[in-house]
């Protein structure tokens, strides 16, 4: 009774709102904390100092503001961990995270939300089985999971949900047998093409009464299709391993590993009696010798189970009986397991420690800094110019999840192979000193940004940014569309543009490192310490996040690169606004070019400007692909030195420079 009390002292003290109950909030806010990268700023809102959670966006509260009943965030590019918090969100309705970059499993303390109708993990990254408590979700009418790399078989649980009526499991990796039997009872069709309700010694879906839609297909599935679900169209199961009267439906032997498939279980034969009859009977006639053997073995087996009972409660008297996983024991080590496919790094070089120490002349050649890395330059024995990027965190900082990220984020930059793109030579991993590191080809020009706007813009001449500019649509080009799935700039802008000797372009992300390092003090909470993450089964599963981000973002780069000025500055403003209202008027385009070029071409600036109109347009999916824009741009630029002599006698001096 006094802690109840207490629970109530709590919630008065720490209410984020009028009305709504502090666990919800705490709920929401361990939602957030568990998401790592949120381009759009879909969850810009969710902060401390708002007033009422229920304006928070994709938040739907009861009309007393008390409860929320949905959360809906479909196709916002949201990626991380689906918060096993949200168990506590009891009076939810609506689950929608459709269409996202959800990682890891799904959190068993979904099985808490009993309110709930409408259950939409679909289209993301979803690994590990399901969960057997979504069986408990009494209310829920639409469960859609499809689109995942979900494994296991599906629990046999899922036929308690009496009121499913749509189902989709479909494009997952599921295997074993579609549960449901119904013990030889005949079923039938109901005037909606439902199944009528089954009797109750039926199993699995032969138990599910509404079930009107469902989706198996696109998985691993053996044996046969339940009887009771012969309704539902044959494309609900195809491309699986299932007995098929029709086998083009289904996968090849080869696809499904040459198992043979799982048979289905067979009613007793009334010849025989019953199962328990014939069992006996083969018992009787057993020689005694054997039935010796059988009392010894088990007697063996129990001693051993009775040990091994004893053992886990003498361990379990000795520790505490609440174990909260995302906190540290003292020697700062995680509770929780994290486990890596120990492919995903399979094909990355690992570089040692005290390698890089001797190629960076004990770290003393630092070029660059900020609050989250330090850069160094080096030279490999035998070997490239390298630039390292030691990530700034201390070991007891650094989570099960942090390394989780750094993984998929190595075994993502790895697959970059372009010329105007920086190739990742390798990764430094090591506890002694704990070190993260990441070993890029060196790009001897430094930034795009210097040049521009440290005073060395007179070395980029108008040919050189002509050059500069189709290098970067052309590496945009192919991260987003020659990739598969795309791979997006976190920050594109002029400092993430690095320039080789011959000022040739390439695109490097740094930034992508701040949204791993951004959690290093804050991941704590409360999480079922039985949960194992695992990496992505397929790090090349996972979608573009913000193309269209890109897309505007290469736009500004274009305007930058033309007149000289910074995408912000106090004296000027906002670069973008400062370009409107020339880009509006051709007369006047002239007026943007940097003052420093004593030489350029028109016809070049106007297809520019062209381009830069299109990547600003307001509705994002209106802006073109940059396969389209990069065609635009090499169509429309000539950057043949013929057509610079016949332009302008100053382009000899343009020549030269250029040589």
């Amino acid at each position: 009774m006094r802690s109840l009390w207490f629970l109530l002292l709590l919630s008065v003290l720490f209410l984020s709102c009028d009305s709504l109950i502090y666990e919800q909030v705490v709920a929401l806010k361990a939602f957030k904390k568990a998401i790592k990268e949120d381009p759009p700023l879909v969850l810009g809102n969710w902060n401390r100092d708002n007033i009422d959670p229920c304006d928070w966006l994709g938040i739907y509260c009861s009309p007393a503001r008390d409860h929320v009943i949905t959360l809906n965030l479909s196709s916002s590019s949201l990626k991380g961990f689906i918060a096993p918090e949200l168990g506590l969100l009891t009076s939810l309705q609506k689950l929608v995270l459709h269409k996202n970059s959800f990682f890891g499993t799904i959190p068993i303390e979904i099985g808490m939300l009993k309110s709930l109708t409408v259950l939409d993990l679909s289209m993301n990254q979803l690994s590990g089985t399901i969960p057997r408590e979504i069986g408990y979700l009494n209310n829920v009418k639409e469960i859609f999971l499809q689109s995942n790399g979900l494994t296991g078989s599906i629990p046999t649980e899922l036929g308690n949900l009496m009121n499913l009526v749509e189902l989709r499991l479909d494009r997952n990796k599921l295997q074993g047998a579609v549960p449901g039997s119904s013990n030889s009872i005949s079923f039938t069709s109901g005037l909606h093409g439902k199944m009528n309700a089954p009797r109750q010694n039926a199993t699995g879906f032969c138990r599910s009464p509404q079930l009107k839609i469902a989706d198996f297909s696109y998985n691993f599935f053996v044996g046969e299709i339940p009887q009771c679900l012969k309704y539902l169209p044959r494309s609900s199961f195809q491309r699986n391993c299932l007995k098929d009267r029709d086998s083009n439906l289904q996968r090849s032997a080869q696809q499904c590993g040459g198992a043979a498939p799982v048979k289905s279980h067979q009613a007793p034969n009334p010849e025989y009696g019953h199962v328990e009859d014939v069992q006996t009977h083969q018992g009787s006639s057993r020689p005694t010798w054997l039935l010796a053997l059988e009392i010894i073995t088990g007697t063996i087996v129990g001693f051993l189970l009775l040990l091994a009972i004893l053992t886990a409660f003498k361990s379990c008297k000795a520790k505490p009986s609440i174990i909260i996983p995302w906190k540290r024991k003292p020697n700062g080590k995680d509770h929780m397991a994290i486990s890596v496919d120990a492919e995903l790094l399979k094909t990355v070089l690992r570089i040692r420690r005290q390698e890089l120490e001797v190629a960076c002349e004990d770290f003393s050649n630092i070029i660059g800094t900020s609050p989250d890395s330090l850069v160094y330059k080096g030279t490999m024995k035998d070997g490239p110019e390298i630039a390292v990027i030691s990530l700034c965190i201390l070991e007891e900082q650094w989570t099960s999840y942090h390394e989780l990220y750094f993984q998929n984020e190595v075994a993502d930059l790895a697959r970059l192979n372009h010329e105007n793109t920086g190739k990742l030579l390798g990764y430094c991993k090591e506890s002694n000193p704990f070190s993260r590191m990441l070993v890029f080809e060196y790009a001897s020009n430094g930034t795009l940004y210097e040049h521009l706007h440290y005073g060395e813009g007179c070395q980029l001449s108008w040919i050189r940014r002509m050059k500069i500019v189709i290098g970067i649509a052309r590496g945009l080009k192919y991260l987003h569309t020659e990739l598969q799935p795309p791979f997006t700039l976190s920050e594109l802008n002029s400092s993430a543009v690095y320039l080789t000797e011959d000022f040739s372009p390439k695109l490097i992300d740094f930034e992508r490192w701040k949204t791993v390092l951004a959690k290093s003090e804050k991941n704590s909470g409360s999480m079922n310490k039985a949960v194992v993450f695992r990496a992505f089964l397929d790090s090349l599963d996972r979608p573009n996040l913000d193309v269209q981000g890109n897309t505007f973002a290469f736009g500004v780069l274009l305007l930058e690169i033309i007149s000289g000025r910074p995408p912000y500055c106090n004296d000027r403003g906002c670069l973008v606004d400062w370009a409107r209202e020339y880009l509006e008027l051709p007369e006047v385009l002239p007026y943007m070019v940097d003052p420093e070029l004593k030489y350029f071409r028109y016809d070049d600036l106007r297809v520019i400007c062209e381009v830069v109109n299109l990547c600003f347009q307001a509705d994002p999916s209106k802006r073109p692909s940059m396969e389209s824009l990069s065609v635009m741009l090499e169509n429309g630029i000539d950057t043949s030195t013929a057509a610079d002599l016949k332009e302008s006698p100053l382009a000899w001096a343009e020549l030269v420079i250029s040589s």
